[in-house]
């Protein structure tokens, strides 16, 4: 299992060299530093702490300006773990590209979704409005908090009710890799991925086993042809 983390660019659409039209969402992977390895012996676990992205010296703090010189490295805007066994033939301080991947393989991808603010309970869970009458008393009200009679002195956890609706951390499984440019730092992942463009995505080998994976379809270079 593989990982690497990138930035969500937008969405575009490339076409194959049968003609084949491919929508694609453009994540941008610039080099994934290591700045830790972690391993059973030591911590109970295996992982990879990466680094992606720079960021002023001014803004780290002394801690963790630490991590970033044993890896001699500048410091770095976010820091994740990501597990795999085929991550572990990394050391610290070693670059992880976006060729870490193939065109052709399947990948999840972990993003945040898109934050809506402050929502009612018919955005944010799909309820049904009340009657449109003007006697209604209830037109896009929670409704009732009653629990059955069963401990009426307080509302249960978990009860659905308005609240900050948006920026949940989703999962879309199993697409496909159209093209990894090391050359431009970026990754073709056919279809759409969570959250807003310049959103910190991570890209991982598909936990799903998959069956008839068709093979990579070639792309059309406009830049060798324009020669």
């Amino acid at each position: 299992m593989k990982a690497i983390l990138g930035r969500k660019v937008g969405m575009t659409q490339v076409f194959a060299t049968d003609g084949t039209l491919i929508p694609v969402t453009v994540v941008e992977v610039l080099p994934n530093i290591v700045l830790q390895k972690k391993t059973i012996e030591k911590d109970g676990y295996e992982s990879l702490k990466l680094g992606y992205e720079d960021k002023r010296e001014q803004l780290a703090t002394k801690p963790e300006k630490g991590q970033f010189v044993k890896a001699n490295t500048s410091p770095k805007k976010f820091v994740r773990e990501v597990k795999g066994d085929e991550m572990m033939k990394f050391n610290v301080g070693d670059k992880i590209l976006s060729t870490i991947f193939d065109a052709g393989e399947i990948v999840d991808v972990i993003g945040t979704t898109k934050g809506k603010g402050f929502s009612g309970v018919i955005k944010r869970y799909n309820y049904q409005r009340g009657p449109s009458a003007h006697g209604s008393g209830s037109h896009r009200g929670v409704g009732t908090l009653a629990t059955s009679g069963r401990t009426n002195n307080r509302i249960h956890p978990g009860r659905k009710m308005p609240g900050h609706h948006g920026n949940y951390t989703r999962t879309i499984q199993n697409l496909t890799v159209v093209q990894a440019d090391e050359s431009k730092n970026v990754i073709l992942i056919k279809g759409a991925i969570p959250g807003p463009n310049r959103g910190l995505v991570t890209i991982q080998s598909a936990k799903k086993t998959q069956k008839n994976v068709p093979a990579a379809k070639t792309l059309i270079n406009y830049e060798a042809s324009a020669e």
